[in-house]
């Protein structure tokens, strides 16, 4: 295997699609991640667009995270048009975060992930006659199920949301929309443990030396507000995340890569436990004393134990914020058109997504800018795909090193459709 070629098509349980190309010369490993999908120009459609339909319309980049994308929206805008949102408003940002974050990531750990921790094809091809993976089916479904309700709750749909908007929410939840939510949270809680534990058990390791970055709060663990900071202490305030990274041109792929002092780094739920897992919240911490030593972590398979974590902490947080507090009906905000420039950063389930607006007098868009997290790993999943072959190559068959590859890639949960959009891997 000193010389090697391999083409990995059609890699499976992830979102969206990709190709890997894998060449082997003389024992060296020259690899390509390749992101595949055709570009969507979306950035370029909402050029003439007035303000008010723009979330709406770049919501559709994703079917995943169109949630993140519609609030990260949402907040450039407002500031391109001088909108303060209310305190209510903020909240019912918040609780949209966290009712996408436990649905997505219940939806990626538990359809991509657990399958190949059990030596499944596919999630339903699990054993129901088996305690633990009758336990594994059940527990998915009603986490999930949990994670929706809380979206449509709040914002109308758990894709594509239709109460958020500029200036506040159309909509408002209930009484016994809330206590039905509160109920069904805290229902699932000893499946979100179960899930936790599961994952810190995962026979899948992969340690490698990176720089984690994330969107952090100053108070409070959270994905919408806070300053831009890394492993290195590096502190950036979101309106100069953009000026920090450098555009990567990858020819042989439909999206941009973006690296940072000139070097990869990692975005997504690894990055923000090991930045910020003091913020957690209270009872979650208390619940995961044990489990939150393992950060911060170099281990890129714990992204998946984070998004289990992030899953505890949505939820505590919810059913805090749907206990203690009363939603009240309220006029959006409203401001004049004007000239102006926005953006907006907030920590989409995969890791720091960035938009930014420009407006014209009239508020309508004269140029756009959508930076997501899956563009930023690209680097970092490519190098990490050399080292697999590198290392592997006097101890694993062909197809045995592709499934690594496979189940790594899986662990950075790409969402190639947000990027552009996986798998092909062609050894050459």
């Amino acid at each position: 295997m000193h010389n090697l070629d391999i083409s990995l098509e059609h890699i499976t349980k992830v979102e969206g699609a990709a190709n890997v190309e894998v060449k082997v010369r003389d024992g060296k490993v020259e690899a390509r991640f390749e992101i595949a999908e055709q570009k969507r120009f979306y950035t370029k459609a909402i050029e003439g667009k007035p303000l008010m339909a723009v979330p709406q319309l770049l919501s559709r980049i994703c079917g995943t995270c169109s949630n993140a994308h519609i609030l990260a929206s949402i907040e450039a805008c407002e500031h391109a048009a001088g909108i303060v949102p209310t305190e209510q408003t903020r909240v019912l940002r918040t609780l949209t975060m966290d009712g996408l974050n436990v649905r997505d990531h219940a939806l990626h750990l538990y359809l991509f992930v657990v399958p190949d921790m059990v030596g499944k094809d596919n999630f339903l091809s699990l054993d129901e006659s088996d305690p633990a993976q009758h336990q594994m089916l059940h527990d998915a479904f009603d986490i999930k199920a949990a994670g929706n309700f809380l979206a449509e709750l709040v914002a109308g749909r758990s894709v594509h949301a239709v109460y958020p908007t500029l200036g506040g929410f159309l909509k408002f939840p209930d009484k016994a929309g809330v206590e039905q939510a509160v109920k069904k949270l805290e229902a699932v809680r000893p499946a979100v443990v179960r899930t936790v534990e599961l994952f810190a058990r995962s026979p899948f390791h992969f340690d490698r030396q990176t720089n984690f970055m994330a969107l952090v709060p100053k108070d409070r663990f959270g994905f919408i507000d806070g300053e831009i900071r890394d492993s290195f202490g590096h502190v950036i305030p979101e309106s100069g995340f953009r000026e920090h990274l450098n555009h990567v041109v990858l020819p042989n792929s439909t999206a941009s890569a973006y690296s940072h002092k000139d070097a990869a780094y990692m975005v997504g739920s690894l990055a923000r436990v090991n930045l910020a897992k003091d913020l957690l919240h209270p009872k979650t911490k208390e619940s995961l004393k044990d489990v939150l030593k393992l950060f911060p972590s170099t281990d890129i398979y714990f992204n998946n134990l984070a998004q289990a974590i992030e899953i505890l902490h949505c939820l505590d947080e919810a059913v805090e914020i749907l206990t203690t507090r009363e939603f009240k009906p309220e006029p959006l905000v409203r401001a004049a058109p004007r000239a102006g420039v926005g953006i907006g950063v907030v920590e989409a389930p995969r890791g720091t997504l960035y938009h930014k607006v420009e407006t014209d007098a009239k508020g309508n868009v004269v140029k756009g800018e959508v930076i997501v997290p899956t563009n930023q790993n690209q680097l970092n999943m490519q190098e990490d795909i050399a080292r697999i072959v590198q290392d592997n190559l006097d101890k694993m068959t062909k197809e045995e090193i592709v499934h690594e590859i496979e189940k790594l890639v899986r662990a950075y949960d790409p969402c190639m459709s947000c990027a552009a959009h996986f798998l092909k891997v062609k050894w050459a």
